[in-house]
């Protein structure tokens, strides 16, 4: 598969996102995707539809709280599956663009 990505490993084309690009970007960060995963990358996916940009750590946990409950909704439960910078590591690996406002 040939896919196009920028010097930080972000698709360059959204339109090549698939889940098995999902997975090999996955793969890249050492992450496994679980259902749990998943759950994330739909919730960070339906953010961008509706904003048209990804969200920094704190919007991604509003938005994951009122998808998905106060139990998933805390950086410490997207740090464990997302380890380093939540807000980045999903967007990248749901073929999103980096967070404006995260290094």
């Amino acid at each position: 598969m040939n896919i196009e990505l920028d010097d930080e490993g972000y698709l360059r084309n959204l339109n090549d996102w698939s889940e098995e690009v999902a997975a090999l970007l996955a793969e890249q960060e050492n992450i496994e995707l679980t259902p749990a995963h998943w759950e994330i990358i739909e919730v960070i996916r339906e953010f961008y539809t509706n904003f048209e940009h990804s969200p920094a750590m704190r919007p991604l946990v509003k938005a994951v709280s009122i998808k998905l409950g106060k139990d998933k909704g805390k950086s410490i439960y997207l740090m464990k599956l997302f380890p380093g910078s939540p807000a980045k590591l999903v967007a990248k690996i749901a073929g999103l663009p980096k967070p404006d406002n995260c290094l």
